[in-house]
This record gives C-alpha cells, structure tokens and sequence, in this order.
C-alpha cells in the first residue's frame, strides 16, 4: 500500500507543477495584453487548485508540513 501512495504523492506533486506553470502562463499571458491590473481570474483559481493538490500530497505523506497548508 506504502508503494501506491507514493505513487499518488507523486502524482499529485507534478499535477501541482503544471497548474504553477500554466498559473505563470496566464499571468504573462494577461502582463502582455496589458488587459487588467489585477491578478486574472485563472490564475486566482489555478492557485487555489495547486495549493489543494499540495495539502493533499502532505497529507498522503504523513509529515508534519500536511497540517501547516
């Protein structure tokens, strides 16, 4: 079971790398159409998601970090 765990800690870390790159994406994204002043929407959320999928990778591994997100 400890195999498949850290499998899905695994996965879960690189999910949260994508939704920071596409996070970072859509910022450049809105920096260069010079739209808004203010963080995008997307963005907002993509953090959101990414610091969930972070507190459940903690959470999976047990540590001490997964009651600090």
């Amino acid at each position: 079971m400890e195999e498949r765990l850290e499998d899905i800690k695994s996965r879960l870390e690189q999910i949260s790398e994508e939704l920071s790159d596409i996070g970072m994406e859509a910022l450049r994204d809105a920096l260069e159409d010079e739209v808004t002043t203010t963080r995008p929407e997307i963005e907002k959320r993509l953090s959101r998601a990414r610091r969930a999928v972070d507190k459940a990778a903690a959470i999976i591994s047990g540590g001490p970090q997964s009651t600090l997100l």
